[in-house]
């Protein structure tokens, strides 16, 4: 079985983790075994968040005296893709002996009239107290929104059209590949009408989003997004929180679960299984190969057609 998992950002960085190298090379270790168990029995494909790396990232650049001009989010989304992918393929390599794993930089097609580029709401980067990201935002020319614990940075999120390197990512699973790409959702980029060639844009694409594209594009059988929660719960945060096992997309968009939460990994579920047919899941990363069997995590399927 062809497998796309999604492993949310706090894969390398929990909630409440300094953003330091030691600190995700130590995590790395529960992204490993979640993930080996599954690729001793399934063809995988690892794509990975970037929040908390890209908004560090973009901090240092805006504050560089050395720069110019601070550098722009595609660039820095790049970097991030280098820097996780080498640490999961290290780690996994370690792991899995003989397993052929390749980390590969990969671009994201998003539309230049996107209305998203007009309305910055895809938060990246740590949480600050108000004052303090007031006081950022004005130095960096940030547009800032408020978060569950504090305020971060916002910024634009265009929808994805394409994965660049579709048929290359396709190419290293028929040989026997462990893939990690399409990392923090890709390098947006967008394409010369005239001669195709690609232009960086300063944005960040959704990677749940961005992950079920990639997996609908290769056919996947599954798509595994991981997350910090054992299942989706309606009422999240209530004192009632109630877990849903079982949905279809009509059940998860009649939920309504929020944007900055929820809302885009049950929306990434939604679309593959409208699309393909095929089964998502979305759980806790250390129960991914409990909830591929349907022990754990909440289960996105197909409606059942009765006639």
């Amino acid at each position: 079985m062809r497998i796309v998992i999604a492993l949310g950002g706090n894969a390398l960085l929990r909630r409440g983790d300094r953003p330091d190298a030691a600190v995700q090379q130590s995590n790395i270790d529960r992204v490993t075994t979640a993930v080996a168990a599954l690729a001793l029995e399934h063809e995988i494909v690892i794509t990975h968040g970037n929040e908390p790396q890209i908004g560090l990232l973009a901090m240092e650049s805006a504050a560089d005296p050395v720069l110019t001009t601070p550098y722009p989010l595609d660039l820095l989304g790049a970097q991030t893709q280098g820097l996780i992918g080498s640490l999961l393929v290290r780690a996994l390599r370690d792991t899995l002996a003989g397993h052929k794993v390749a980390a590969l930089v990969t671009h994201t097609l998003v539309r230049a009239d996107d209305p998203a580029f007009a309305r910055p709401a895809q938060r990246v980067g740590p949480v600050y107290p108000r004052d303090v990201a007031r006081t950022l935002a004005r130095r960096h020319g940030w547009h800032i929104a408020k978060d569950a614990t504090g305020w971060r940075q916002v910024v634009a999120s265009p929808m994805p059209e394409g994965i660049v390197e579709t048929e290359t990512i396709h190419d290293l699973l028929t040989c026997g590949a462990l893939v990690i790409c399409a990392g923090g959702g890709g390098v947006p980029v967008t394409a010369d009408s005239d001669t195709g060639a690609l232009h960086g844009v300063d944005a960040v694409v959704d990677k749940d989003l961005t992950a079920a594209l990639l997996a609908e594009e290769l056919k996947a059988d599954f798509l595994l997004i991981l997350t910090d929660v054992p299942c989706v719960y309606t009422g999240y945060g209530t004192r009632d929180p109630q877990p849903v096992l079982d949905a279809t997309p009509d059940d998860l968009r009649r939920a309504g679960f929020p944007a900055d939460s929820m809302g885009p990994k049950t929306e990434a579920a939604a679309r593959f299984v409208e699309r393909t047919g095929g089964l998502a899941a979305i759980g806790a990363l250390d129960a991914a190969y409990e909830i591929l069997y349907g022990r754990s995590g909440t289960l996105v399927r197909p409606d059942l057609v009765v006639g």
